[in-house]
């Protein structure tokens, strides 16, 4: 099961329309612009870690609750977006960064860029619960950087390295179809 597996099955496009009072098409419109600058920082961040030799995004993932991020966004209780924005902070490093990320969002979707600016830590927090949920699997080796290398290349078709141009080129369509429930 991929990521995009996980959006749909698991209630993320409908939790995330439900949470901010829009439409799924919406939502999917959303998540779909904002998902490969958050897979991308999340990989810049792994890339990082591996170069200094630091480890730690697991362990902060793990730290915010790790596989029940995914089950925060889409229980029945409210979305501790808190959690989503401490995310943000560590794979983007400013908020800057995040206001950047929802303005280029609206852009290429027309959505209003506060909507994006509350929808991009509830996307985060889906995206960093699946990956702490299938790096802690048995027999998963080399943890997290292993997996975001795993939804990179299957996202991109084998073309993660790319960066985020030709990350995001390639995602749109994809995305777009799993987000929805349609294949």
């Amino acid at each position: 099961m991929d990521i995009n597996d996980i959006l749909r099955s698991q209630g993320g496009l409908e939790s995330i329309a439900a949470q901010l009072g829009i439409s799924e098409e919406q939502a999917m419109q959303g998540a779909t612009a904002l998902l490969p600058s958050i897979l991308t920082g999340f990989g810049d961040r792994a890339e990082g870690e591996t170069q200094s030799g630091a480890g730690g995004l697991g362990a902060i993932l793990e730290s915010l609750g790790g596989a029940d991020l995914t089950r925060n966004v889409v229980g029945p209780q409210p979305t501790e977006v808190g959690k989503g924005n401490d995310i943000l902070g560590q794979i983007f490093g400013s908020k800057t960064v995040s206001r950047d990320v929802a303005s280029e969002a609206s852009q290429t979707t027309g959505l209003d860029p506060a909507l994006l600016k509350k929808m991009l830590p509830i996307v985060a927090m889906l995206v960093a619960g699946y990956l702490s949920s299938q790096s802690n699997r048995p027999g998963q080796s080399g943890g997290l950087g292993s997996v975001l290398g795993q939804v990179l290349g299957g996202l991109a078709g084998g073309g993660a390295a790319g960066g985020a141009g030709g990350l995001g080129g390639g995602l749109g369509g994809v995305l777009g179809s799993i987000l929805s429930g349609r294949r």
